[in-house]
């Protein structure tokens, strides 16, 4: 017998899961916004912080949430393990936007606003099913969901490679070099979330898949 088929729900952990997606999401949406239309740069780094430290909150009540909770939906390393994934996510994203100011980035390469861009519609997916994590009766539609993120990640590093593969040409100088270093980096960090985006699916998934 399955017993996590019969415990019974507590459906805070869902909601707090699902806020922290959304979180993540508003976060991509804000990385775009800042490399896509890259004016009043200071502010809209802020504006990133700002949603990391949100993350940051969110992460913490579902920390707390665990500790004081008899009654869990999915197992307590699961929920550690997705809590830690989503913070990382964000993480990620922030790192990216605060190096954009902290190097003082004047243009932003073409191929991080795709990057970011294709985090965003990760994001926008994973806010899409998280609100659906203990509902055993969609785990189709999830893993659905997940495959595209999947495939999103595969895109991603696709970009990545392009930039890897073109960083240094002309290159000529130790400016220009740093400046190539730089902006690999960041590019690094957002390839990063991406692929962070595709851990958080997959955990969801497994969940999925013990509890049904």
């Amino acid at each position: 017998m399955v017993l996590s088929r019969f415990m019974p729900k507590n459906p805070q952990f869902s909601a707090k899961f699902a806020e922290a997606a959304r979180n993540a999401h508003a976060t991509a949406q804000a990385l775009v916004e800042l490399l896509e239309n890259y004016t009043d740069v200071e502010a809209k780094v802020r504006r990133v912080r700002d949603l990391e430290h949100e993350g940051d909150r969110i992460t913490g009540e579902i920390t707390n949430m665990l500790a004081s909770s008899f009654i869990v939906p999915f197992d307590r390393e699961d929920i550690i393990a997705l809590n830690a994934e989503l913070d990382d996510l964000v993480d990620d994203m922030e790192d990216a936007a605060r190096k954009l100011s902290l190097y003082g980035v004047e243009r932003p390469l073409p191929e991080m606003a795709r990057l970011a861009r294709v985090v965003e519609r990760q994001c926008a997916l994973l806010a899409q099913g998280m609100p659906l994590i203990e509902d055993t009766g969609r785990i189709q539609e999830l893993a659905g969901l997940a495959r595209q993120i999947r495939t999103l990640e595969d895109e991603g590093d696709t970009i990545s490679d392009e930039v890897q593969r073109t960083l240094y040409q002309g290159v000529t100088d130790v400016p220009g070099m740093i400046r190539a270093m730089r902006g690999g980096e960041i590019v690094n960090l957002i390839e990063d979330a991406s692929d962070q985006a595709q851990r958080v699916a997959k955990t969801v998934e497994s969940i999925l898949l013990k509890n049904a």
